[in-house]
């Protein structure tokens, strides 16, 4: 099982702009993939498509051996609710809410907030939160925030975790901390993690890595 892509294409606009072309690639389950490039190469556009977040114009984006486009409005939003977790550079997080109901946001969403909430407590513990369940995300720095938002993306367990430029807007050393936090996600849980980054260091944490250039795949390097 896992995600594969076959001649996948976008464009938008009018006059018509295209941002990718003829993507084709497929990820094993469990592997950590590093998607690069330049700014405008299209690597977040891509981690959208393949996260289910946008739409392909052509092509087929295939999801543990279903058709996307072949989906309902309900099998896409149980896949997104049940299978997939999100982090982005930005935490996205509700302000009105503690570290422990933002966390939740997902279990409430499929009403297994009381079934997950030992373990989203045990998941702030893990992240360096412990204590600080009942703190609203101002009162917390935003490498505490960004870890916040990563326990949130893994609350449910998720079979694959899309992160884009996850510490694009973090110092070195938390930067450090997100990525020991993904990476052992990622070897300690088997998720499988896709994610977009701009730092070719960071990059070389994953297994592998696929380097976009203009909306097309340019090579795609093993890291070592």
């Amino acid at each position: 099982m896992g995600i594969v892509a076959t001649g996948v294409g976008k464009s938008i606009g009018k006059p018509i702009v295209r941002i990718l072309g003829d993507i084709s690639l497929e990820i094993r389950s469990g592997e950590f993939v590093a998607l690069t490039g330049r700014s405008g190469s299209g690597k977040s556009t891509l981690l959208y498509i393949l996260s289910t977040l946008d739409d392909a114009s052509e092509g087929r984006v295939e999801i543990d051996g279903r058709d996307v486009a072949r989906m309902s409005a309900t099998e896409i939003s149980e896949i997104r609710n049940e299978r997939v977790g999100f982090v982005f550079q930005f935490h996205y997080l509700l302000a009105e809410l503690t570290a422990l109901e933002n966390v939740l946001m997902p279990a409430r969403k499929t009403g297994r907030t009381e079934e997950l909430t030992s373990y989203a407590r045990e998941l702030l513990g893990r992240f360096g939160l412990g204590g600080k369940e009942d703190r609203l995300p101002r009162q917390l720095s935003g490498g505490e925030q960004q870890r916040l938002a990563i326990a949130r993306a893994l609350v449910m367990k998720p079979r694959y975790l899309f992160a884009d430029e996850p510490t694009g807007s973090l110092d070195s050393a938390n930067s450090e901390i997100v990525m020991k936090l993904i990476r052992e996600s990622n070897r300690n849980f088997g998720t499988t993690v896709i994610m977009v980054t701009h730092d070719l260091g960071y990059a070389g944490w994953a297994d592998r890595r696929i380097h976009l250039v203009d909306g097309r795949i340019s090579s795609t390097p093993t890291s070592t």
